[in-house]
């Protein structure tokens, strides 16, 4: 599949993704690319950012491809049993923090635990980094497993945000372009 046919949906993180970001980066640079808005970028609430993931993937036209960072990770994996059957085709999960077990988060992104672990209905990929402050490599191969994602070991690579050096991040337009190549 070719991103021209696909609709695809970037879903941000808590505070959204800064200019630099590669999310933002990505949107600007895709044609059939738009980010999922939320109501509120800094207090997050799981039921609205859920929500705004379904209304997304149910306004589409054609198949959807989910680009997902962080705290966009989980709100797509709990807005699972709500899409629209068959509209979702693939997923690329960048990040996931463990609103579980990490003892550093805001309470509202705690708020959003415990995670699903139920096999997701379409291919993915989740991308995790060894030295993320947000989630061990561990609970990310975990949750990788349950998913059914492949897991992609993003070495020592922090958040994988600007802040940990990932502004343009082409390792992972390559790593997407070669998972839509197999949808």
């Amino acid at each position: 599949m070719k991103t021209a046919d696909c609709d695809i949906l970037i879903v941000p993180g808590l505070g959204g993704s800064e200019e630099g970001h590669w999310q933002a980066r990505w949107a600007g640079r895709m044609s059939t690319a738009r980010v999922v808005e939320q109501q509120s970028w800094h207090a997050p609430e799981p039921e609205a950012w859920c929500g705004r993931v379904v209304e997304a993937v149910a306004a589409a036209t054609r198949p959807v491809v989910l680009i997902a960072h962080s705290l966009g990770v989980v709100a797509c994996v709990e807005a699972v049993p709500k899409l629209p059957e068959g509209r979702v085709v693939g997923a690329l999960f960048v990040a996931l923090p463990d609103v579980e077990e990490t003892p550093n988060l805001p309470d509202s992104v705690r708020a959003f635990a415990p995670l699903p672990r139920a096999r997701l209905p379409f291919p993915s990929l989740l991308v995790a980094s060894r030295t993320d402050p947000y989630c061990r490599y561990e609970r990310a191969e975990d949750f990788a497993a349950a998913w059914g994602s492949a897991l992609v070991d993003a070495g020592e690579s922090g958040h994988v945000n600007v802040a940990s050096g990932h502004g343009p991040w082409p390792e992972g337009l390559m790593r997407l372009a070669g998972f839509m190549k197999d949808l």
